[in-house]
């Protein structure tokens, strides 16, 4: 499985969902709408950058904090194709598999590319080269299972998938 895309942003470490996503806008329900409120607090300019498929750096440990399945969704119907991480939280990194948001573990990558870079990402072989400057990244591979989750689109339509027959 391969996704391509620019990187529309570069963050930091311990980018928490309170930052992805802010606590005050827990009662939107609608996934979709989570989208208009990504990074509103402490980033409001990432929003407005991102086009369809692009991608996010960051440092450490993202998407740390609360358990909130809306900081994914925020990402993920805001158009952002992957996030590129050193590491990620594990509630966020199962909810994004769950949602069919791919993340790749990279410290190189991490520290490396940056925002307007145009990537192609290999997330079954754990590749990340970046058309632009013309390196290639290693990545932690994703499990042959959470490949199934993304190419079908997140858990419920992948459960949907194997059960309708």
């Amino acid at each position: 499985m391969t996704v391509r895309g620019r990187v529309a942003a570069r963050l930091g470490d311990n980018v928490d969902t309170d930052v992805i996503y802010p606590g005050r806008f827990l009662s939107i329900t609608d996934r979709e709408k989570t989208a208009e409120h990504l990074f509103e607090l402490a980033h409001p300019e990432i929003l407005g950058r991102i086009q369809p498929g692009d991608f996010l750096v960051a440092g450490k440990n993202f998407g740390c904090g609360s358990s909130r399945e809306q900081a994914t969704a925020a990402v993920k119907y805001a158009g952002v194709g992957a996030i590129i991480a050193v590491s990620f939280a594990r509630i966020f990194y199962r909810n994004s598999l769950n949602l069919g948001l791919p993340l790749l573990v990279s410290k190189d990558a991490s520290a490396r590319v940056h925002p307007g870079d145009e990537l192609e990402i290999d997330v079954t072989a754990g590749v990340i080269y970046d058309q632009t400057t013309g390196e290639s990244f290693a990545a932690a591979p994703l499990d042959p299972r959470a490949v199934e989750l993304l190419q079908a689109g997140g858990l419920v339509p992948y459960l949907r998938k194997k059960y309708a027959a």
